[in-house]
């Protein structure tokens, strides 16, 4: 890779991702909508807010690859969600279009099928049921990508990252826990394959409980390394629920599916 767009970058995981990555393209372009100020060598920074539509143009400008981890993260007001995730998503598509980018990493979210029960084993053909605004977005985002993948044959995987921290935080996230060195090994199988397409992928770890399967993108050759069974005996995890049908409990999307409407 020649020159590699990191957005997101100054967020949590675009902070793990910039280290591992580190070498891994010639130059590696950083964005966000704060401030960096600690580029290392390989490293440019062109920060933007992804909602400026002439910002992103020149932002995409002269990149090979992207890696979209922008946008807001979480459930927040429609309107941050409107700009950074829809509007921002639409002007990062369109930019790469018109420069000729032809393979990017969208970063979705497990939220897109929250409303899914835990009992039910999901693949990339599983219906979308978003648990909250966030996840509406991240549908929208995975549908965009289809449409410039059938129109003008953009390559995108549409990774459905499921809970990327150091360890699992929750009894939950037994299930959906994606370690960072997974993820790193995703990225690069992602950019280095011959021919992507625009498969949905779900970006766990090989957790001993999973509810997802990833069967329909065996063609990738990825193959995760660790395993939320490390942390499985950690007195913080332990404990059944008190309630089975509580909506935390029950849904795949955990606290997402069971917390009030954010503009109440």
């Amino acid at each position: 890779m020649k020159r590699v767009l990191l957005t997101g970058a100054a967020g949590n995981l675009g902070k793990v991702v910039r280290v591992k990555l580190a070498g891994w393209a010639d130059v590696m372009r950083l964005s966000d909508l704060n401030e960096i100020t600690d580029a290392k060598a390989g490293e440019e920074v062109q920060c933007c807010d992804l909602g400026d539509k002439e910002a992103v143009m020149k932002l995409v400008e002269g990149c090979d690859g992207i890696i979209h981890l922008g946008g807001v993260s979480t459930e927040n007001t429609f309107d941050s969600i409107l700009n950074g995730n829809i509007v921002g998503t639409y002007n990062l598509y369109e930019a790469a279009r018109k420069h000729g980018v032809k393979r990017i990493l969208f970063a979705s979210s497990n939220h897109t099928i929250g409303f899914h029960e835990r009992d039910v084993t999901l693949d990339a053909d599983s219906v979308m049921r978003p648990d909250c605004l966030y996840g509406v977005s991240k549908c929208y985002g995975e549908m965009l990508a289809s449409l410039y993948y059938d129109k003008f044959g953009i390559e995108t995987a549409r990774v459905r990252i499921g809970s990327c921290f150091e360890k699992p935080l929750d009894r939950r996230m037994l299930a959906t826990w994606l370690s960072a060195d997974d993820f790193v090994s995703l990225t690069k199988r992602i950019f280095d394959c011959d021919r992507l397409g625009c498969p949905v992928i779900y970006a766990v770890s090989a957790n001993n409980e999973l509810w997802w399967d990833n069967t329909k993108v065996r063609y990738l050759g990825w193959e995760p390394k660790d395993s939320s069974a490390a942390f499985a005996d950690e007195p913080y995890l332990q404990g059944r629920a008190a309630d089975a049908n509580d909506p935390a409990v029950r849904y795949q999307g955990g606290s997402f599916a069971s917390a009030g409407h954010f503009e109440d």
